[in-house]
């Protein structure tokens, strides 16, 4: 039997990379996926998923617009009647640099997507979780939320405030049948890893004590698993999945 079967299930930012993996993944456990995001790669993916016999569909959504998060939850469960998983996966990069040369409005924007967006997606899921009496969240953050990172500002700041934002909604809802987890990846193989130099990855990897990159689809079996029913007794918890880097 599939793990997820007649879940309904939205995923923030699924428009490439770590999102993709996870959305499809979620649907060959038979989710029914929901694809939040402002660009059109994912309306893309989602056809993707039903060519091969998969249940989604694409809606735009920024993260940033409480509004566009607000109509995107009610539309799910006014369609579905329920809504039992989010994945807050929408997150962007930051120009690295020394804090006393930073751009403030640059800043904010990090800051929008990756702590505030996932606030946002929480509270209008949420909202609609407790009125079945269950859901599981995985709130994506970073290897960078744990650890430091030379020239890193909002995105391990913003990173670090997940998960302990989760941590603390975890206590506030485990008595009504919500569950809140994090996951952290380290490096994994994606379009924008593919943009770096050659002796930048090679540096970068060589820091990996798996000596190789993660995959998309690793990190998609690591949320099916948290967001399924066998993972009924993790609630608050913080999975790093980044091949041993914080073990260091």
């Amino acid at each position: 039997m599939l793990l997820l079967s007649n879940k309904v299930a939205v995923i923030t930012g699924a428009g490439s990379g770590i999102g993709e993996a996870i959305a499809r993944g979620l649907a060959s456990e038979g989710a029914k996926v929901v694809i939040g995001d402002v660009v059109e790669s994912a309306e893309r993916i989602a056809a993707d998923i039903r060519r091969e016999g998969g249940d989604a569909v694409f809606a735009r959504c920024d993260v940033t617009n409480e509004e566009s998060v607000r109509l995107l939850m009610d539309s799910v469960y006014q369609i579905h009647g329920r809504l039992d998983i989010l994945v807050a996966n929408a997150s962007i990069l930051e120009e690295k640099g020394p804090v006393h040369e930073m751009d403030l409005s640059a800043w904010q924007r990090v800051i929008d997507i990756n702590l505030t967006g996932v606030v946002i997606t929480n509270k209008y899921a949420i909202a609609h979780m407790l009125k079945n009496g269950a859901g599981a969240i995985v709130n994506m953050a970073s290897m960078f939320g744990v650890v430091g990172q030379a020239g890193s500002q909002a995105y391990s700041a913003a990173k670090a405030a997940v998960i302990n934002f989760t941590r603390s909604q975890a206590l506030t809802y485990a008595k009504q049948g919500i569950r809140m987890n994090c996951v952290s990846p380290g490096y994994i193989d994606t379009p924008v890893w593919a943009k770096l130099p050659e002796e930048t990855k090679d540096e970068l990897i060589a820091r990996q004590p798996i000596g190789r990159l993660g995959k998309p689809e690793e990190l998609a079996n690591i949320v099916t698993f948290l967001v399924s029913d066998k993972a009924s007794l993790i609630t608050g918890a913080n999975l790093a999945a980044d091949g041993g880097y914080t073990a260091q």
